[in-house]
């Protein structure tokens, strides 16, 4: 493949592959939004793996947020190898098995419930650096309005309510966290905050830190990121304390597509459906889950006049690994190319290998990069990869 590219549509345009296509130039924009909350509120802010761990553009990112949350061993063993022994870690269930590589890993250590705090208290003491302790806490308000991304939920197993904790924390609990946020504005954490106040009054004057979880979406056009230095600055000084938000999707957002080819078009009860090379359900998950219909370069989601309808269709076997409603000019064949945009966050590290379908390449564009150095694959997968994991 040449490597004269001068444009992302160039590179796309000769793409044989699906590829995960991060743009570095928005990523840097991006880093610059948020080092600015960052400088200008007095926050901690940590990249959440959860949403992105592509620690090929750690480089890039680690300058001014050289800290990441993390939920399994296997991010802290990320983090702690790539940015140090610094982590904050939340998981809902730590396991004896693996508590070790936390307290090795991580600098800051949150637990979901108080048994699990009694249960790992004395090896976080007996670790050999100080660990800080702190607990999440469950204010029973979110708005986020799908339950499967709902924290607050009536019945969640996510953090402890007001009516569970002890009038006076143990005296080595640091810290309280919260998380009921996605993909929220400054105006929708101003009433969640509202919210942990009113509950939660009584312990936030006996922490150091509080930290205020992800959906942040700090880097989506019109977030009103003033308003959010100034709830984030007037909490600090009401409350005393160190503020951390962790957001995941702030930092990849809208830094790139995941590149796909029709492989074949297909027609039953007038519905014309475009097959992909790649899955909604292996490596989009998220378009099923929340669901939402992913932007199309090129593509409507109204009916325009004269424009030809057609369904996206994965290449799965799952019946619903598909996505309906998109418009397009000109008819689509065999061979065309279609740009799904926003796929780098939350999609690489949720997808799977069901039906041993191979994940789609991932690779990185850099517009600032010398001519010929400005395209670079990070990762192929490979029959050893699904191999690999089957046994």
């Amino acid at each position: 493949m040449a490597m004269n590219y001068i444009t992302e549509d160039d590179l796309i345009r000769d793409l044989h592959r699906p590829t995960y296509l991060l743009n570095a130039e928005l990523l840097r924009r991006n880093l610059m939004v948020i080092d600015n909350v960052r400088q200008q509120s007095g926050a901690k802010i940590l990249l959440a793996f959860k949403a992105f761990s592509l620690w090929s553009a750690f480089d890039m990112i680690k300058e001014h947020f050289p800290t990441a949350t993390v939920s399994s061993p296997n991010e802290a063993l990320l983090a702690y190898n790539h940015l140090g022994p610094n982590a904050h870690a939340y998981s809902p269930a730590y396991t004896d098995a693996d508590f070790n590589v936390y307290t090795r890993c991580c600098s800051h250590i949150t637990f979901n419930s108080l048994a699990q705090y009694e249960h790992f208290r004395l090896e976080c003491k007996s670790a050999d650096h100080h660990i800080s302790l702190g607990l999440r806490i469950n204010p029973m308000y979110s708005q986020v309005g799908t339950d499967l991304y709902n924290p607050c939920m009536p019945g969640s197993r996510l953090g402890i309510v007001a009516e569970k904790l002890p009038r006076t924390l143990p005296d080595d609990i640091e810290g309280l966290h919260f998380h009921a946020l996605c993909e929220s504005g400054a105006d929708d954490l101003e009433r969640l905050i509202a919210a942990v106040e009113a509950r939660f009054e009584n312990w936030l004057s006996q922490v150091k830190w509080v930290n205020m979880g992800g959906g942040h979406l700090m880097t989506r056009k019109g977030y009103d990121t003033e308003k959010l230095i100034s709830i984030l600055k007037k909490f600090a000084e009401k409350w005393h304390v160190q503020v951390i938000l962790e957001p995941g999707s702030a930092f990849a957002w809208q830094t790139g597509p995941l590149v796909a080819h029709v492989v074949d078009v297909v027609e039953n009860s007038n519905i014309k459906t475009a097959v992909l090379d790649v899955s909604f359900a292996c490596h989009m998950p998220d378009t099923l889950e929340m669901p939402y219909q992913p932007a199309v370069r090129g593509a409507a989601t109204e009916p325009q006049e004269g424009w030809l309808a057609y369904r996206l269709g994965g290449n799965s076997c799952l019946s619903g690994d598909f996505i309906d409603g998109y418009y397009f000019l000109a008819p689509l064949n065999i061979g065309d190319t279609v740009v799904l945009e926003d796929m780098i966050h939350y999609t690489t590290v949720k997808t799977t290998m069901f039906n041993g379908i191979s994940h789609p390449d991932i690779a990185v564009y850099d517009p600032a990069a010398p001519q010929g150095k400005q395209y670079r694959v990070l990762r192929e997968f490979s029959y050893a990869d699904y191999e690999s994991r089957m046994g």
